[in-house]
């Protein structure tokens, strides 16, 4: 979309770049509060004149507003609201029509001018035939009349995480679509709203771009509220989803105790554009309200839908610190049908060995003439979770329920270590083993002879474990917290210096990262299995990247594999997945490598 600077009746005018308006808010920004106040505050009273599209006209056939229903929902206990339905002249219930969600309900979707805009659109063919669901946040009823209601609108709104998506998933989109023939395909569906109504939005398609992938934002609160202002470094660090996005604001929008909106909405533009997402902006000098976004919703619109039905597609980041991802290289699926995948480990000529923990069997993936080949390995393997190679070609596992760390020679038969050892997972190097005793909040070190000592205690659920390339330093996953531990290891097998070292991001509901098990490349990375994806810290501690789940489901381990253990594979729920990446991972059972020097 371009605009003429020179057109300055134009509704779409762009006064200034990014970097422009960025540079003006600093300055704004060392004047005393009582004047930004007051700038705003003339900001704020800026009009702008109706667009063309948003003004009925002769001919045009006119969709029909239905409703409004009543929603009690399940999802959000105790909570009723109100949604109406634009449903379009055109609509043909044997044709699925597209959808666009809108937060904050018919009071919204009225002042953006929606019903006369998509008439006019749908008409002249710029935008598909769409059926408009206009839905209001909950409220839990007063009890009784010296009571208030608890509005429910910034716990839905402002908040991060997918309860908001399942919400329309389960029940709203499944309401409607008894009454009309929705599209499934998320390319078929936007979502849009304004002010705490646009960062719902955003998330939803965030958290669920399998549901939607066209994003409508008009005056976004990506501010400090419920969690918001960490968005844009998700979007930096997260590998980039199928969303095209559409922004607004203006720079006389709120400064408050939460942020400051304009400034946020800058931030989560640099952050989409760094990660090549197609994005499109309109940056004006009204103040928090819906002024400018009503003026440009038609040209906005006409860019979300823009080459339906053409799919939108995730981009690849060209910039990025890091990045161990290949354009075009996905997750491939290597095994399927376990009840519950775990324990991946790579073997001397690249195969990749894994547990199915529910059913006592290890498996090994096998790459023969191009084709996946997986075969069974060992049954009865005690319910066997962690595994890794040694450096004498042998198998060691865990086995959780005979507490006991047991090893496997290649073709299969198996010999005990240790016994009475309560055991989770392990890492094999050099010179002995590691295992976490969750259940104990303990760390043993084993040497190869069966000698058991404690190394540590305390770490809340301590989970997988590896060691560094250069097999000096033990990282260990705390799966109730959001670090992973650090410790030196000391010639005799004990460890020095603990510290909470790995920062990782979490889920908004919690603190608990759900970490797991863990790999490291030969340049010191260390990829940890979460609940967000596969974060990939760097030397000094810090997520460089999140790599997303290949599915959704629990994400219990990861490892490199193939012949030059360049594919990275990843257990999750009951599927083994692989995909071939950038980075080359480091085998603890060899020889220790000292890998290069961090940027600090």
């Amino acid at each position: 979309m371009s605009f003429s600077l020179s057109d300055v009746s134009h509704p779409l005018v762009i006064a200034q770049t990014i970097r422009g308006w960025f540079c003006c808010l600093c300055s704004m920004l060392l004047v005393t509060s009582s004047v930004v106040t007051t700038a705003r505050v003339v900001g704020q009273e800026e009009n702008y004149p109706a667009h063309p599209d948003s003004l009925v006209k002769p001919g045009v056939p006119q969709g029909k507003l239905e409703g409004p229903f009543v929603w009690k929902s399940e999802i959000y206990p105790g909570t009723e609201r109100n949604y109406q339905l634009y449903i379009p002249a055109q609509y043909d219930a044997s044709k699925p029509a597209c959808v666009f969600v809108v937060q904050d309900g018919i009071g919204r979707a009225k002042e953006w001018k929606l019903p006369t805009v998509m008439d006019n659109l749908i008409a002249t063919g710029e935008m598909p035939v769409t059926i408009g669901i206009f839905i209001e946040p909950g409220v839990v009823p007063a009890p009784n009349e010296n009571a208030q209601p608890r509005f429910n609108r910034s716990f839905e709104y402002d908040g991060l995480g997918d309860r908001y998506a399942r919400f329309l998933e389960q029940e709203i989109l499944p309401e409607v679509a008894k009454t009309y023939n929705l599209s499934s395909n998320p390319n078929d569906r936007a979502i849009g709203g304004a002010s705490s109504g646009a960062i719902c939005a955003f998330n939803a398609a965030w958290e669920r771009p399998d549901l939607f992938r066209r994003v409508m934002s008009t005056i976004g609160t990506y501010v400090g509220l419920r969690g918001a202002d960490e968005l844009s470094t998700l979007v930096r660090k997260t590998e980039p989803k199928p969303l095209r996005v559409f922004l607004q604001d203006g720079d006389h929008d709120l400064n408050i105790y939460a942020g400051d909106w304009f400034v946020a909405n800058l931030q989560l533009l640099s952050a989409l554009e760094y990660s090549g997402y197609e994005v499109e902006h309109v940056w004006g000098k009204g103040g928090h309200n819906g002024k400018q976004g009503a003026a440009i919703m038609p040209d906005a619109m006409r860019w979300l839908w823009k080459d339906h039905p053409k799919p939108i597609a995730a981009s690849f980041p060209k910039q990025a610190r890091v990045n161990v991802l290949i354009p075009d290289e996905n997750w491939e699926l290597v095994s399927q049908g376990h009840t519950f995948a775990d324990g991946p480990a790579v073997g001397p000529s690249g195969e990749v060995y894994f547990v199915d923990v529910s059913t006592s069997t290890i498996f090994v993936s096998k790459e023969i003439e191009g084709k996946i080949v997986v075969e069974v390995f060992a049954k009865d393997s005690g319910n066997a979770s962690g595994l890794m190679f040694g450096p004498d070609n042998k198998l060691y596992a865990c086995q959780y329920n005979g507490k006991k760390i047991v090893r496997y020679s290649l073709d299969g038969k198996m010999e005990v270590i240790a016994e009475n050892c309560p055991c989770n997972d392990l890492v094999v190097y050099q010179h002995g083993i590691y295992y976490t005793d969750p259940s104990n909040k303990k760390i043993f070190h084993l040497s190869f002879d069966g000698k058991k000592q404690e190394v540590d205690s305390g770490i809340a659920l301590g989970n997988g474990l590896i060691v560094s390339p250069d097999q000096t330093l033990l990282h260990v996953a705390d799966t109730d917290g959001r670090f992973t531990y650090s410790f030196q290891i000391q010639n005799d097998g004990t460890l020095k210096y603990k510290q909470e070292y790995g920062y990782l991001h979490t889920p908004d509901a919690t603190s608990r990262s759900a970490a797991d098990g863990m790999t490291m490349d030969n340049n010191g990375y260390l990829y940890v299995a979460t609940a967000l994806g596969i974060q990939v810290i760097d030397q000094p501690g810090r997520v460089n990247q999140i790599i997303s789940k290949p599915q959704r489901a629990f994400l219990s381990n990861v490892a490199f594999g193939g012949p030059n253990r360049d594919y990275l594979y990843a257990t999750c729920g009951d599927k083994v997945f692989r995909r071939k990446t950038n980075a080359k991972g480091n085998v603890s059972w060899e020889a220790p490598i000292k890998p290069p020097k961090p940027g600090l």
